[in-house]
């Protein structure tokens, strides 16, 4: 029995896509994954940006492959999944790291930003665990794994009106395909961190003000840094999450606690 707990975390064998591979968040939980046995595709608009990711799985002794990705257009993300089944010869596991954060007043949001938060957030999100789901459905298992945010749990006073809707979509469309995609022997589920520490957020916790706003809706009084992400990835990852779909995981110091 302790023989067999101590494998549930283990990845070795596995293949795994993660999407905004060349991003903070993304690169560490591709190196997350393979620290765990996996091997890792990571996407990027661009190879260049994702040559530094690669070389470090490799490091890890695990395979790797960079495929540049838009995946907001439906052609990239199929040729995404095609490389992988090629090279790989199976998908094990999907994480839809790739998105972006845009923020305004409700009152003066421009709509070429709302919907670019769309079309990458929600469309993105979408387009992958399609192409992806088609191929887990025909092998008979999968796990797919959606990068939510606190911003879809409550509103919030820094301008939220785009990033948390795309966010509220991811939710919903997490949910949507656990239920559908369950006789497939597919689980889906979301971790959704509160503010972390990247080049997408600095300006916001540079500004002295603005970061104490969102630190104060924090118990444990701190942002997030991607590495407390990782626990969360590898387990819904990993056969210790077998009965788990459908949920979304708050990684968040208890932000969303009250």
């Amino acid at each position: 029995m302790r023989e067999a707990a101590a494998g549930m975390f283990d990845l070795t064998g596995r293949v795994a896509i993660v999407t905004g591979g060349a991003g903070a968040l993304g690169r560490d939980i591709a190196l997350g994954l393979a620290a765990f046995g996996a091997d890792v595709v990571v996407t990027g608009r661009t190879i260049a940006t994702l040559e530094k990711t690669v070389g470090e799985i490799e490091k890890l002794g695990r395979s790797a492959l960079a495929v540049a990705c838009d995946v907001s257009r439906k052609d990239d993300v199929e040729a995404l999944v095609q490389n992988t089944v090629q090279r790989f010869g199976k998908i094990d596991l999907l994480v839809t790291a790739a998105g972006i954060a845009k923020r305004f007043p409700a009152e003066d949001f421009p709509i070429e930003a709302f919907e670019q938060l769309m079309d990458i957030n929600v469309k993105g999100t979408f387009l992958c665990c399609q192409a992806v789901g088609n191929v887990m459905k025909e092998q008979g298992h999968g796990k797919i794994i959606t990068v939510s945010s606190v911003r879809a749990f409550a509103g919030h006073p820094g301008g939220y009106a785009g990033y948390g809707t795309s966010k509220g979509a991811v939710n919903l469309l997490t949910k949507q395909l656990a239920t559908e995609w369950a006789k497939y022997n597919i689980n889906v589920n979301a971790v959704a961190p509160t503010i972390f520490w990247t080049p997408l957020t600095q300006e916001v916790l540079e500004d002295e003000q603005l970061k104490q706003t969102f630190l104060s809706r924090i118990p444990m009084g701190r942002a997030a840094k991607t590495d407390d992400l990782i626990g969360s990835i590898i387990f819904l990852g990993s056969a210790a999450s077998d009965f788990i779909t459908g949920q979304v995981l708050y990684v968040d110091g208890g932000c969303t606690a009250g």
